[in-house]
Parts: structure tokens; C-alpha cells; sequence
């Protein structure tokens, strides 16, 4: 009979157990134990990606034709090129202007982090700057991938978590950004990270996350509200140094970063008159998007611009829904954060698409819902969504002649 132990006594460790040749079974090494570990939270997130990307390139290539631009050129596509410039050389000193004297946009636009990432990619494999491009955008995509998951298995369990990143991946309409030579992938990474750190308590982690998700895109001034947002929730604590040294890391990327184009240029204001004078794009509190909508829905030529409009409204939708009790304020911060700054700016409408597939709050709804339902239910619906969205992305890529 096993002796039962006496509360508040304390008794040996059983020896281990023998192994079936007769000696004692040997512990299990630290590796082992962190493999053991690690496996659970990458797999999952491991095979999504390799479903999908094999998914979303097989339709691209096949979409693509044999007279058109390869597989290649296609993920190097609009901005790709543009990246991939500034990492093989360097950014302009000042403004550029077209033949007639008129000012023009140029690579000042865009933001630095990325560009790093393709040149520490670039020096470390030998790879050409262009293909570098593209592998830096897929290991950021498994990163964001892997992070994504952690983050919503803490907020709604590991069931709605795996369905949230089979839709990140998969079923957004242009997920297929994720995989060019974008920005996107990395500024999922660094977002996610700095939400998941900022769940955690990880305050200097988040910090510093924050900052680089700053260099990245401008929209990471959604991820820093976010971070605030975490760090009001201990107002009813004592502040303490580390919280205030992460608010402050997270506000300093972005600033950096036009600062130093400004300095570069001579105008402070140079960055926005870069993106003005390249893009159209300036803050109009939404009045372009009202106006594509209208157009769209009353005289819209084709169906992609109407599809557009319904998947941009469709987003605002899901965003609303998703404002429930039991959200965690800072996801609905950010993604909120992510919808406001994309639609009250004059950027190109059909862009949109592509520069909302950060915002990871518009998946919850349909995560929660789908992760409910039963397992066939779940099954058929993610399978239909993810041949839509890659199918829709390799579209635009192809078929749509205008910038995505």
C-alpha cells in the first residue's frame, strides 16, 4: 500500500522509476524538458504558415500566367521594390522632383526597420537584396505567427487561438501581403510581441517592442496607446519605474524616425510633405473613404471596388462586435487604433485592405464563434474563408492592375 504523507511532514522524492533493462530511468535533460515546452506553442502556428503560404503562392503562381511577371517579381511587387531599394542603397538626402520641377514622393517615406531587416538577411545568407526581401518578410510572418497564438491563447484559450490564426494567415482577404517584401509581417510581429508583453507584465520588454514597431510603420502610434492602456490598468497600484520607462520607449520610435528625416532634408515637416506630395496622403478624418464608398456603391466599375467597400465595412463591423465586456482593453485599443488611422486618411482606398491586416481584433468575433461551433462546422467554414482570401489576394496581385 503507498503511504499517505502527514500534512506538514515532509517526505523523500520516490526514487525514479527503473527502466525495463533494470536500471533506474535516467532524468530528462534541460533541453528535453524545453523542447517538450516550446513544441506545444510552435507547431500549431508552424503548419498554418506552411499551409497557407504553399496555398497563396500556388494560386499566385498559377494566376499569374506564363506571359506575365513570375511568382518572384510579383511578391517584389508596388512598395516591394521600394524596401528593397533603401536596403541595397540607403535612403535620398533631401526631396525629389519630377522633370517638370514639381515635388515627388521618394523612399523617405518609408520607414527604416524593415529595410534593416532586409540587409541583416542579405549579409548573413548571401542572398540578393530582392530574395532577401522576401525571406525576411516570411520570418517575420512565422514570428508573428507563433506570437499571435501565445497572445490569444492567454486572452480566449488555445481552441479560438489556433481558428484566430488560421484567419490571420489564411482568410483575410490580403494576408498575401504578409509573404511580399512588405512591412506588414514584421509590424505584426513587433505589434503582437508588444501586446503579449504588455499581458504578461513584461514592461521593458513591451517598451522596447514598442519603440521598434515605431520604426516600422506610423501606425504603431496605435500600438503605444495600447501599451498605455495596459499600464492605466494599474492605476490602482503604486507606479513604479519600469512602467514609465516602457511608456516612454514606446513613444520614441516614430518621433525618432521623422525627426531624423527632417534633419536629413532641412524641414521638419518633411516626412509629411513626402507623403502629401508622393501619395495624396494626409489626415482628412475619413472624408475619402465616405467618398469611395458612395462611389463604389453607386457607379463602382467591376466588382473590386465594391468587394473593397463591403470588406472594409464588414471590418468596421466586426471591430464594433468585438467591443464587448470581457475584450482585453488593450487589444481593442489597438485594433481600433489600426482601423481609425487607416480609414481617416487619404490613402489610396484600395490599399486599405492590405494596411488593416495587422489589426488582429477583427478576427475575435469570428474566432469566438467559430470555436463554438462544432469541429466539421469549424473545419468547412476555415477551409472556405482561407481559399477566398488567398484567392482574393492572388487577384489583386494579378488580375487588378492598380497598386494593392
Amino acid at each position: 500500500m503507498k503511504p499517505v504523507p502527514i500534512p506538514g511532514s515532509r517526505t523523500k522524492d520516490p526514487a525514479p522509476a527503473a527502466d525495463p533493462g533494470g536500471g533506474p530511468a535516467l532524468p530528462e535533460s534541460s533541453a528535453t524538458r524545453l523542447a517538450k515546452r516550446i513544441f506545444p506553442l510552435v507547431w500549431p502556428p508552424l503548419a498554418i504558415y506552411a499551409v497557407t503560404a504553399a496555398l497563396h503562392l500556388a494560386l499566385l503562381s498559377a494566376m499569374a500566367g506564363p506571359d506575365g511577371p513570375g511568382l518572384r517579381e510579383r511578391l517584389l511587387s508596388w512598395d516591394g521594390k521600394l524596401y528593397v531599394d533603401i536596403a541595397a542603397n540607403g535612403y535620398p538626402d533631401g526631396y525629389s522632383y519630377a522633370a517638370d520641377g514639381s515635388l515627388t514622393g521618394n523612399n523617405l517615406a518609408f520607414f527604416p526597420l524593415y529595410p534593416l531587416l532586409i540587409r541583416v538577411v542579405h549579409t548573413l545568407t548571401g542572398l540578393d537584396h530582392e530574395t532577401a526581401g522576401i525571406v525576411a518578410a516570411h520570418l517575420a510572418l512565422i514570428a508573428a505567427l507563433i506570437v499571435a497564438q501565445s497572445l490569444f491563447t492567454r486572452l480566449y484559450g488555445r481552441r479560438t487561438a489556433v481558428i484566430a490564426v488560421v484567419l490571420l494567415a489564411g482568410a483575410q482577404p490580403m494576408a498575401v501581403s504578409f509573404l511580399m517584401s512588405y512591412s506588414e509581417s514584421l509590424f505584426l510581429a513587433l505589434a503582437a510581441g508588444t501586446l503579449l508583453a504588455a499581458h504578461r507584465r513584461a514592461w521593458l520588454t513591451a517598451g522596447t517592442l514598442a519603440l521598434l514597431t515605431g520604426l516600422t510603420r506610423p501606425a504603431a502610434a496605435a500600438v503605444v496607446a495600447a501599451l498605455a492602456v495596459a499600464l492605466e490598468l494599474l492605476r490602482e497600484r503604486r507606479w513604479r519605474a519600469r512602467p514609465l520607462a516602457a511608456l516612454a520607449l514606446a513613444c520614441a520610435g516614430t518621433p525618432l524616425y521623422l525627426w531624423w528625416v527632417g534633419a536629413r532634408v532641412g524641414d521638419m515637416d518633411a516626412w509629411f510633405t513626402i507623403q502629401e506630395a508622393g501619395w495624396g496622403t494626409h489626415w482628412d478624418n475619413g472624408a475619402a473613404f465616405l467618398d469611395f464608398l458612395r462611389e463604389s456603391f453607386a457607379h463602382g466599375e467591376g466588382w473590386v471596388p465594391v468587394s473593397t467597400a463591403v470588406l472594409l465595412l464588414g471590418l468596421v463591423c466586426a471591430t464594433v462586435i468585438a467591443w464587448r465586456r470581457d475584450a482585453w482593453p488593450p487589444l481593442l485599443v489597438h485594433g481600433t487604433g489600426i482601423l481609425v488611422l487607416t480609414l481617416c486618411q487619404s490613402n489610396y482606398s484600395h490599399s486599405k485592405l492590405r494596411l488593416l491586416v495587422p489589426g488582429l481584433l477583427f478576427l475575435v468575433p469570428a474566432a469566438r464563434a467559430l470555436a463554438r461551433a462544432r469541429p466539421g462546422t469549424a473545419v468547412l467554414a476555415l477551409t472556405a474563408a482561407t481559399a477566398f482570401g488567398c484567392w482574393y489576394g492572388a487577384h489583386m496581385l494579378t488580375i487588378w492592375r492598380y497598386a494593392i
